[in-house]
């Protein structure tokens, strides 16, 4: 009971400092509604293509979510000092950063919804299998709110977390299987593709949403889990190695 005390005071306060302001609200709708109307303007009159955009759109809007906002609270925390007195709490270490991560994991969940709503007056979703979408969105924000915390605790500026994550997002666009599918892409490439975690996240989707997955949704999920826990533990790695003295 004091653990889940612990955590729910901790998510609270993340929740009313930084992701219930109206700046961050505000931005939560308006970045995935400009990437999704991007994407679907280019679509035009082709309805029909939108549930091939559908996937790439989701992603995009909780990757760039969920690592932005990690950025801030963990790295900003960080330098004010205020994230040493949370090392000082009486619960595990493990418990603390999945406090501090979950509010990023539910942003960008309820990020991908704004895609979704949009797509569903465009486009006949009916053929959607949404219980791979639901499980592949929660693991997308995921494995992407535990890359942003492994890359802000590895800097000690928000800026440097911010171009470090950069560094990441941008290439994912484009090797990830959001809009280019990975069989498109020269074969010098396609290694790195597998081995960034978003890739499996995506092809769960476009599974789920038009049936274009290239591997067996069993092993995407599979790799997938397999990321969260290795992105985690590195963070956790990180913080002790850098943070704990």
């Amino acid at each position: 009971m004091r653990s889940w005390i612990a955590f729910s005071s901790i998510l609270l306060k993340d929740a009313r400092t930084y992701y219930l302001k109206p700046p961050n609200i505000s931005w939560g709708i308006i970045f995935p509604l400009a990437w999704t109307g991007m994407f679907f303007i280019r679509a035009g009159h082709g309805l029909d293509s939108i549930p091939d955009l559908l996937p790439g759109v989701i992603t995009i809007s909780i990757l760039f979510g969920t690592t932005s906002m990690l950025a801030v609270t963990v790295t900003f925390e960080k330098r004010q000092r205020s994230f040493d007195r949370l090392l000082l709490a009486p619960i595990p270490l493990e418990l603390l950063m999945l406090a501090k991560t979950s509010g990023a994991i539910l942003f960008g969940i309820v990020n991908s919804l704004v895609p979704i709503v949009i797509a569903s007056f465009l486009a006949d979703l009916s053929g959607v299998a949404w219980g791979l979408v639901v499980p592949a969105i929660i693991l997308i924000g995921v494995v992407s709110t535990f890359l942003g915390l492994f890359i802000a605790v590895s800097v000690s500026q928000v800026f440097e977390a911010q171009t470090f994550s950069n560094f990441f997002r941008f290439p994912m666009i484009f090797l990830c299987g959001l809009f280019i599918p990975i069989t498109a892409l020269p074969v010098f490439l396609r290694p790195l593709s597998y081995a960034l975690p978003v890739t499996y996240g995506v092809d769960i989707l476009h599974g789920a949403v038009h049936g274009g997955n290239i591997m067996s949704l069993g092993m995407d999920f599979l790799i997938l889990g397999a990321f969260c826990a290795g992105l985690f533990l590195l963070s956790l790695y990180n913080i002790k190695r850098k943070w704990i003295v």
